[in-house]
């Protein structure tokens, strides 16, 4: 036996198995360099050693008390953990519409929260697993996984793995508004734990995970619930395991791994947490590779729908502009103009049109359904491209209140979720014939009489440095003589740009903006026929002079507003100016009255829609250049609206697109919908002082017994202003003339 275990020793001394060489002795270093410091220590006088503790132990408890007393006072300024179910913004800012009912609210975040019962249980897994998934068994911290972080954070800097569990995730969420969240100090990060560490002792774990789950951030909108319906338009409770794994992948990056920006990253993202779900026992292995084939289906924009979004911007930036960002936060209460029956029916009757002009024969641009079926990302990327302009034909309407400016309806665009730019306030656009009537005001102003004859014929003005200025009509065609009454319901642009030249650039320029064009008008002569950049907002408060006969109306979209106690901080009053003489003023308006029931609006307004004929409608069709803009402005004594139907980037809608068939049918619905419901207005009552002569259309001069009844007339006429001169174009020489005398208009 002792033999045996002799050899067993010199093998070991060997190196373990025979032919092995034997190990090489190595000498104990630790071990006898911790015994040489306690030979030292024991050297040292008893004295000497005691001295040393005392003051080694004081430095440990300085120390401790001073990490106990930061550790304590860490949290002075910290936000209460009550505020874990906080999940509405309490103080937002609420608009109403006129008729009392509210229509928005303004805050910072969106959210609609959610109740962990009623989440399926893949939703909540699906967060666990990439965010925290020990995170049923700490007690707020992860130990193991703060300290790798940290170690990465040593090694490669922030952002190389993230150590936080999602209560500290909460805790740092309640930090909004006190702390900057990219603040990644020490500090931060210590107030995190502790308040995480308080969380979990005050509530239970799915308490904790219900608050998480309501108030992480998605890229613009707060909680699972409200992303749900932003990305797939259900709820949070229909979910499917793949769309609750592509949830679960946005926060770590909301803008980088957004789906419908960035799809391909989002599916990355998605297909890594399945893998994870996997490993860790929540889904099966089956589950994971079938959800990881699941094809990236999202609703385009799906947010819940928000009532007149254009208009309830236009009121956030007007009430910004006021209180800054107190609209967040100290709950305002905003009493606005809008009327929600007419928006809807302004907002049915655009849409309707828009598809229209899509589906038109002659249309050969993009259609909004082609867009649609575009992949997620593109639309984004074309905007970027083309500084946010949208490739789809484009349409805008106002509605505005004619004797207080109130704004009863407002479209700014197709589709608020795709653009946000407001055309209704902030496109700048060539009117067209929509700006002649001021023209013809200035020359019934000026003393030219309605019944003016000016020839429809080839015209050329000298310009200097090029080729001279030729205007031409729509239909390439000349028409020969023509009263101005004729000719602005023809929509005639030769006669336009002569009246033009004969009243002045400088005094039409000077009508159309004492009337409400605040825009520059520029002196040129291409400005009659409506050369000029025009916002619409500025045209519909122009064309409220002639529905109140000479007074111009400021558009208001807010009634007032109260602070959330109920005291009025601020309230609006009607601006009315009167800028014309009532009979100048009738005037003009009966001549938009004849464009409308003889002229270029005729069959959109009176025909299509059956507007009653006792109901008195006014207004005017405009279209530019190869048909890029189209408009209508369409007005009664109670109602003035503007539609305009065009591209973002000026092209050809389609040939032949025209003012009164492509933009009148929105107006002419809108008013047909309003007097369903509301009594017929009477007539505008005419002015006293204006004379009634009946006169040839030919000459424009008084009407004799030979001349054609079909083309006499009875015109109105400011007093000194009508004609004295009997018409000698027709006699008894002229074939067809009849002695009946013409009977006067309605009006």
């Amino acid at each position: 036996m002792r033999r045996r275990r002799n050899s067993r020793k010199a093998r070991r001394a060997r190196g373990g198995r025979r032919g092995t060489p034997p190990r090489k002795k190595t000498a104990p270093r630790r071990k006898t360099a911790l015994r040489g410091t306690i030979a030292r220590w024991r050297a040292l006088p008893a004295r000497v050693r005691g001295t040393i503790l005392v003051v080694l132990l004081g430095a440990a408890s300085f120390l401790a008390g001073i990490a106990w007393r930061g550790w304590t006072h860490l949290c002075d300024a910290c936000p209460s953990i009550a505020q874990i179910y906080a999940f509405e913004p309490k103080q937002a800012t609420k608009l109403f519409a006129a008729d009392g009912s509210l229509l928005a609210e303004i805050a910072i975040e969106r959210r609609t929260p959610i109740r962990m019962d009623d989440l399926p249980r893949h939703v909540y897994n699906a967060f666990i697993a990439v965010e925290d998934k020990r995170f049923w068994g700490h007690h707020g911290i992860d130990l193991r996984r703060t300290t790798k972080a940290f170690l990465d954070f040593l090694l490669q800097g922030y952002g190389a793995s993230g150590g936080s569990s999602i209560t500290q995730q909460l805790a740092g969420n309640m930090f909004q508004g006190s702390v900057d969240r990219r603040d990644i100090t020490v500090r931060r990060k210590l107030r995190e734990m502790r308040v995480a560490i308080d969380l979990e002792r005050a509530y239970s774990k799915r308490e904790i995970l219900e608050a998480y789950l309501n108030q992480i951030n998605f890229d613009g909108v707060y909680g699972v619930q409200a992303a749900a319906e932003r990305y797939f338009a259900k709820t949070a409770a229909q979910l499917n395991l793949p769309e609750a794994a592509l949830l679960a992948a946005i926060p770590r990056n909301p803008a980088g791994y957004n789906p419908t920006r960035r799809p391909e990253r989002a599916i990355g993202r998605r297909n890594l947490i399945l893998g994870l779900m996997a490993e860790q026992g929540l889904v099966s292995p089956e589950d994971a590779a079938s959800s990881k084939a699941y094809p990236l289906e999202l609703t385009r924009g799906a947010r819940i729908r928000q009532e007149a979004p254009y208009f309830v911007e236009w009121v956030r930036q007007r009430l910004q502009a006021l209180y800054g960002m107190d609209i967040y936060e100290k709950g305002y209460r905003v009493y606005t103009t809008l009327d929600p029956d007419l928006q809807a029916v302004a907002d049915s009757a655009l849409l309707a049109q828009l598809e229209w002009v899509d589906r038109h024969p002659a249309f050969s641009g993009v259609t909004f359904e082609e867009v649609r079926a575009w992949p997620p990302d593109s639309l984004y990327q074309y905007q970027a491209s083309r500084d946010g302009e949208m490739p789809y034909v484009q349409g805008m309407f106002i509605a505005l209140d004619a004797a207080t400016g109130d704004v009863r309806a407002m479209v700014g665009g197709r589709d608020f979720r795709d653009s946000e730019f407001n055309r209704a306030t902030q496109a700048i656009r060539q009117p067209g014939s929509v700006f002649k009537p001021f023209v013809y005001t200035t020359a019934i102003a000026s003393g030219i009489p309605a019944s003016e004859v000016i020839y429809d014929q080839p015209y050329y003005l000298e310009n200097v440095g090029g080729d001279p200025y030729a205007p031409s009509n729509f239909d390439e065609d000349f028409k020969g003589p023509l009263t101005l009454r004729r000719a602005l319901a023809r929509s005639i642009n030769v006669v336009a740009v002569k009246l033009g030249q004969r009243v002045g650039e400088e005094s039409f320029a000077q009508m159309a903006e004492r009337m409400g064009i605040s825009s520059e008008v520029p002196r040129v002569p291409s400005a009659a026929i409506g050369s000029v950049d025009l916002r619409p907002i500025e045209v519909a408060t122009a064309y409220t002079t002639f529905a109140n006969l000479g007074v111009r109306v400021t558009p208001r979209s807010i009634l007032r507003i109260e602070s959330k106690e109920g005291r009025v901080m601020w309230e609006s009053h009607v601006q009315r100016e009167r800028v014309l003489d009532p009979g100048i003023a009738w005037i003009a308006q009966s001549m938009l009255r004849d464009a409308v029931d003889m002229g270029t609006g005729t069959l959109a307004v009176r025909s299509r829609y059956e507007i009653p004929y006792t109901v008195p409608v006014g207004g005017k069709t405009g279209t530019t250049n190869d048909a890029t803009n189209t408009w209508f402005v369409g007005f009664t004594p109670d109602l003035v609206t503007t539609t305009w139907i065009g591209f973002d980037r000026p092209q050809r809608i389609y040939r032949g697109a025209t003012g009164g068939g492509t933009a009148a049918p929105v107006g002419a619905a809108v008013l047909a919908h309003y007097y369903e419901t509301h009594e017929y207005p009477d007539a505008w009552e005419r002015p006293e002082g204006l004379i009634e002569r009946t006169v040839d259309e030919t000459t424009g001069l008084l009407s004799t017994r030979w001349c054609p009844v079909e083309l006499s007339y009875v015109e109105i006429y400011l007093e000194g202003t009508e004609p004295t001169e009997t018409c000698d174009a027709h006699g008894p020489w002229t074939a067809g003339s009849s002695s009946r005398r013409p009977v006067a208009p309605p009006y």
